[in-house]
């Protein structure tokens, strides 16, 4: 039972014996810290059953506490606000319990099970700074879940096939000769999305080139109709036919040009030669699925090392190639229920309007499936496999809308365990001069972005003097652990849901609310209990809690702080949010830093209160250790 418990136990109790009051809930809030106390009842609620005034009420209340409870050390009454004074046996009892024991304890045989799935990447192109963020938070909830006492199971799905990818297949055959990863010395899914690049910008040209082949045909005073024929397009979009016509006039908009090239872009030959080689691997074409086999193959190597740098795992990875066939039949399903409906040209849909979505297409009318067909499969096999309790998907805030169409396709369907998916919807990543373009190679790769901090890491540390005593290897293993940390801890410090801002300068900083910060005190504390261990005080096998020790008001506020730690992991993980444990363990190591600076330790007269303040350090220690874990961020001895 915590604290907080007790006391509102106990104060439910008071009410019914003042005032023959039955309450059913009281909460106590953290005190004002301009008044003394640890926490504080509001007792205005209570005024219509005391029938007296609010000091009188919170006098009453603070007295029957005083004398029923031992942790109350002492009260006070500002107005109708009982603050109330905890007692150090109290704050000493508690730190017996938890002296140098582990603040993370492994799940029950019986836990919940939690499917929590992340990264999601495409197998065209390599990751990036988006990538970094999901790939971080799905980590870290899947870790402060499983600390919450879930079973959790970690799943990725690969987007290994569509049209994206047939594109990096298509400018590999046409402008690639035979370059390989090896030949190239280049990552697997660098090389990959490097003809994805170069599919886009030769598509590029070949649109160009026919809105340039139109308007020489406006010159040469050829007809509409005419020139429609000579680029062999057949215009059946009614808008599209109005910005031809404008354009031939000279009046077309900026945004119709660019509209019209977005056209042109999706009906050049090198398009429909890639939608061909789509059709072909739907169709099993054995040349095609060999060619995607290998350069899938490349990018699956790649992105092994890109996870390995990152700190990420996976239980369980699907493939897109695999589920798209379950989420056809699942399709078939519908139809035969009558949930789906199939239109004239024989594409199938399932109609919500009458829940204010729309009328979502689920298969093409040539029977090809889209991304919404695939996500209905691979549900349906996870369910299969794993009697979940509760499924996470980790996806950006941009497919809000797809997640609400899913899980409510997959009700309607008569799936039970619909109702336990969730969207997991966080904020996108911006850089300092706006938002990331997802193509023509203009994104933030994250192997760069990952051995740029660790090369600022690097001139950080040399700068400050933070490596100097350590050898080379130790050198290049620090410079990773601060740089890693840095980046880690800046995307997870952020509340999810937010839109974030990610400057790379200010994420390495020892001084802030940063990872260099929090790692920098944990190597204090570990210096510190090096230094009393080759002075010979073996304080972990002293019991300092049969002598008198009297709190300084910093150690109560520390050891209020480890108190606190449970709290906030039962938060963050019914909130799915890191940033509550990433500020709990800076606010902690910042309180930390502020007693070491202000506190004699090993140079106390007093050998008891030196042991003392040597086991709170190394139980602060573990308490930063395993926050900053959950985050997935490791934490140096030595620096």
């Amino acid at each position: 039972m915590t604290l907080e418990h007790t006391l509102s136990q106990k104060t439910i109790e008071a009410l019914q014996s003042l005032y023959g009051a039955s309450i059913e809930k009281v909460s106590f809030e953290k005190t004002n810290p301009d008044f003394e106390g640890d926490l504080t009842l509001v007792v205005f609620p209570f005024l219509k059953v005391s029938k007296k005034k609010p000091e009188d009420t919170a006098t009453e209340i603070g007295n029957y506490l005083e004398n029923n409870l031992a942790e109350i050390a002492s009260f006070n009454v500002v107005k109708g606000f009982l603050n109330i004074v905890i007692a150090d046996s109290f704050w000493l009892n508690y730190f017996k319990s938890i002296n140098g024991r582990s603040f993370i304890k492994p799940a029950p045989e019986n836990a919940p099970v939690v499917m929590v799935e992340y990264s999601s990447p495409n197998t065209n192109k390599p990751l990036h700074l988006g990538h970094v963020r999901n790939n971080l938070l799905g980590f870290s909830v899947s870790e402060i879940l499983k600390a919450a006492g879930n079973k959790v199971i970690k799943t990725n799905i690969v987007n290994d096939r569509g049209i994206h990818i047939c594109k990096s297949m298509l400018a590999w055959q046409l402008f690639g000769n035979g370059e390989t990863p090896a030949s190239s010395g280049m990552k697997g899914d660098h090389l990959v999305g490097k003809y994805y690049v170069e599919f886009d910008k030769q598509n590029n040209i070949e649109a160009l080139n026919l809105l340039h082949t139109t308007n020489r045909n406006k010159v040469n005073n050829l007809s509409i109709e005419d020139s429609v024929k000579l680029v062999q397009f057949e215009l059946g979009d009614e808008k599209i036919n109005n910005m031809m016509v404008n354009y031939h006039l000279s009046k077309s908009t900026p945004e119709e040009n660019k509209a019209l090239l977005e056209f042109f872009k999706n009906k050049t030959p090198l398009m429909q030669n890639a939608q061909d080689m789509l059709r072909k691997w739907e169709a099993g074409d054995k040349d095609v699925r060999a060619l995607w086999e290998t350069m899938n193959g490349w990018v699956y190597d790649g992105f092994a090392l890109s996870y390995k740098m990152l700190g990420v795992d996976f239980d369980k990875i699907y493939y897109e190639s695999n589920t798209y066939i379950l989420g056809k039949n699942i399709i078939e399903d519908g139809l035969a229920k009558g949930v789906l409906k199939r239109r004239p040209d024989n594409s199938v849909y399932a109609d919500l309007t009458a829940e204010g979505l729309d009328e979502k297409t689920l298969l093409r009318s040539d029977g090809t499936s889209v991304y919404m067909t695939q996500d209905l499969g691979t549900a349906l096999e996870r369910a299969k496999e794993v009697n979940f309790d509760k499924h996470i998907y980790t996806v950006g805030n941009e497919q809000d809308y797809h997640f609400k169409v899913l899980f409510l396709i997959l009700k309607k369907l008569g799936y039970k365990w619909a109702d336990e998916l969730y969207h997991l919807s966080y904020g996108m990543v911006e850089l300092p001069d706006g938002k990331m373009k997802s193509r023509e190679g203009t994104v933030v790769d994250a192997d760069e972005l990952m051995d740029e901090m660790i090369a600022t890491a690097k001139k950080t540390a040399e700068e400050l003097g933070k490596a100097q005593d350590l050898d080379e290897a130790d050198k290049e293993h620090l410079y990773k652990t601060v740089g890693l940390g840095a980046l880690k801890y800046f995307m997870l410090k952020v509340d999810p849901k937010k839109k974030m801002l990610f400057n790379p300068s200010e994420s390495i900083d020892f001084n802030g609310n940063t990872a260099p910060f929090i790692q920098f005190n944990y190597v204090r504390i570990c210096a510190l209990l090096r230094k009393a261990k080759e002075g010979l005080l073996n304080f972990e096998d002293v019991d300092v809690f049969t002598h008198n020790i009297h709190l300084l008001p910093k150690e109560k506020e520390l050891l209020v702080k480890l108190h606190g730690f449970d709290a906030v992991l039962k938060q963050a993980a019914a909130e799915l949010n890191p940033s509550l444990i990433a500020n709990y363990v800076y606010d902690l190591a910042k309180e930390y830093s502020q007693y070491y600076h202000e506190t004699n330790i090993l140079k106390e007269s007093e050998k008891d209160l030196i042991m003392f303040r040597l086991q709170l350090s190394n139980t602060i220690g573990i308490a930063i250790k395993s926050g900053m874990g959950l985050l997935g961020i490791e934490v140096p001895e030595r620096m």
